[in-house]
């Protein structure tokens, strides 16, 4: 069994009386773990606390063997992150600020940390771009490069916010499936709004919503239990709000100008509805409504 990842219990309160987390407890394995909330859940300050960023009111977390909140200097060099907003020495190449984060995470050697630094710029498509300034970066090249610095000195645990905004589809599928050869041997947690990823990549994943986890474990179990429960029909604008007195409706979106409803029901219904394979946005929208 490879490295495991075990929070328990982890709490905390801001001093606006906002409660970030609530007693948070997650298993997490080796692979792709998906990390799914909406804004203001409780995300980012649960990935700020497993980055040792901030310290919890209370809980415990264990990296293996190591104390992740008690051994910070240890987890730093496990560690790889990248947040939503990363800053950098504008004046600084990328290969030379590469070369220093390595040396953080303790490659000492040089030779090693060159061989490192190069096959990495490679690995991001960035090699061509090692010299210039990162002042001088498009908002795609500062995301790879944002996935260099994370990656360099292969992390036992590697958290990712948010990872492909700014890159282009075909830059998106080379850092997924570079993620998904990464996450065979550590940890990876990736926290994305976009619900389909956690879909295709993760084979483990968490609902967070005003602090607490809503559910945890693989996604197509989650989508199994909406099996012969969400139906579809297409209305006309002006009836969406009576539909949505009338019936749990889990999300609606225009097609071609028409509202297509999803709804929730273990009864079959009438009325124009017909059955819909369910999604894990489905679960997603379902497990943070209310009336779930």
């Amino acid at each position: 069994m490879g490295i495991e990842l075990r929070i328990d219990n982890l709490s905390k309160t801001y001093a606006n009386g906002v409660r970030a987390l609530d007693n948070v407890s997650l298993l997490i394995p080796a692979g792709m773990y998906g990390l799914l909330g909406p804004n203001g859940a409780g995300k980012s300050t649960l990935m700020r606390t497993l980055a040792t960023l901030q310290e919890p009111d209370s809980g415990s977390a264990q990296l293996g063997d190591i104390d992740l909140l008690g051994q910070k200097d240890k987890v730093r060099r496990q560690l790889g992150y990248l947040p939503q907003e990363f800053g950098v020495y504008p004046r600084t190449s990328a290969e030379d600020m590469l070369d220093y984060i390595a040396l953080l995470k303790g490659l000492t050697n040089a030779g090693e940390r060159r061989d490192a630094v190069g096959w990495m710029l490679k690995r991001c498509n960035l090699h061509d771009d090692r010299r210039k300034a990162l002042s001088g970066f498009s908002g795609g090249m500062r995301q790879r490069f944002g996935i260099a610095q994370a990656l360099i000195g292969n992390p036992q645990l590697l958290i990712v916010d948010e990872p492909t905004a700014g890159l282009d589809p075909g830059e998106r599928n080379r850092f997924y499936n570079l993620l998904a050869e990464i996450g065979e041997q550590v940890i990876v947690i990736l926290s994305t709004h976009i619900v389909e990823d956690v879909t295709d990549l993760c084979t483990k994943m968490a609902i967070i919503h005003k602090g607490q986890v809503l559910y945890q474990g693989p996604p197509q179990d989650a989508i199994a239990q909406l099996n012969g429960r969400i139906w579809q029909c297409s209305i006309a604008k002006a009836e969406l709000a009576d539909y949505e007195k009338r019936y749990q409706v889990v999300s609606s979106r225009l097609v071609a100008g028409r509202p297509l409803i999803h709804v929730y029901s273990p009864a079959p219904l009438s009325e124009g509805f017909a059955p819909c394979t369910p999604s894990l946005e489905d679960f997603f929208f379902i497990k943070i409504r209310s009336w779930s």
